[in-house]
């Protein structure tokens, strides 16, 4: 009686009304916990799985790669041959000869990036073979008759493409046109001035470069910045000279470090071994650039 007098019942239900709604939100909270656990759990035990996966993947690529370099090692040209002069001509002449019917004749230039499909579908297994050459031009027919490729000393923009016959161009091959071809070392230089075969006109020098250190005198590291002095001014003088040539292209080969030095001074760059006096160099380097690498396929 005093209760409900002083509203106090109504205070009391409203109480017993909230604790049994506390009570439910809390039940609802424990389900949303446990569901919440089981949900990390689930989550953890996928992510175990995708990395066992994973790493099993891993060991299956391995193993295929395994398998691919011992197929690759198992296969070897059928015959290699460096191509000058008239056993060049020779060998473009009877490329060029060829006719098939339409589409028959597949001429690609592979650029070592990646070999196109239907290289990879024309050669088979031997696909593995261009890969180890590229870059390479690389030629076959539909019925298998020719299977060959080669790396020429101007090669193309890569392409690929099916034809009547395969696309054997000269500027890929031989010297073509006006150019200038010139040859560096350390310490001498030597520039030609081309037309086809043909030289027009060359000129050179040598610069006094020291070669090796004597047991007297200055240290050795002082030696050393004399020599790197000595090559860096002559470096130079080839750059004047190749500059004052004032032919469209330029061809230079020599010695790697002295040619990465004047790679952007020329529109082509390549190594070589050239020995002797200047127009000694000049032929040898001239005779070494234009060879092309004939492989066997």
């Amino acid at each position: 009686m005093l209760d409900e007098l002083l509203g106090r019942a109504e205070l009391k239900r409203r109480i017993e009304e909230l604790e049994e709604e506390n009570h439910h939100l809390e039940r609802r909270a424990a389900a949303e916990e446990e569901r919440r656990a089981d949900a990390v759990t689930a989550r953890q035990e996928a992510e175990e799985r995708v990395n066992r996966l994973e790493d099993r993947i891993a060991e299956l690529d391995d193993r295929v790669e395994r398998l691919q370099d011992e197929e690759d090692a198992d296969l070897e040209f059928r015959g290699t041959e460096t191509l000058r002069g008239a056993r060049l001509d020779e060998v473009l002449d009877r490329l060029g000869s060829v006719r098939t019917g339409p589409e028959g004749a597949l001429t690609a230039m592979v650029d070592g990036e990646s070999v196109p499909a239907e290289v990879e579908d024309a050669f088979g297994e031997h696909a593995s073979l261009v890969r180890r050459v590229a870059p390479c031009l690389v030629y076959t027919d539909d019925a298998g008759l020719v299977s060959a490729a080669l790396s020429p000393p101007r090669p193309p923009e890569a392409f690929c493409e099916w034809d009547g016959s395969f696309r054997v161009e000269e500027s890929w091959f031989r010297p073509t046109g006006r150019f200038a071809f010139a040859v560096a070392r350390a310490d001498l230089f030597a520039l030609g001035e081309y037309d086809g075969r043909e030289r027009l006109q060359e000129r050179g020098f040598e610069s006094d470069v020291k070669e090796k250190h004597s047991k007297g005198g200055f240290s050795q590291a002082r030696f050393e910045r004399i020599r790197d002095g000595q090559i860096a001014e002559h470096v130079e003088k080839c750059r004047e000279a190749i500059e004052e040539s004032g032919t469209g292209t330029t061809i230079l080969v020599g010695d790697r470090e002295v040619v990465r030095e004047l790679r952007d001074a020329v529109d082509v760059t390549a190594t070589s071994d050239a020995n002797g006096a200047p127009e000694e160099a000049l032929d040898e380097g001239f005779r070494d650039f234009w060879a092309t690498e004939l492989y066997r396929l």
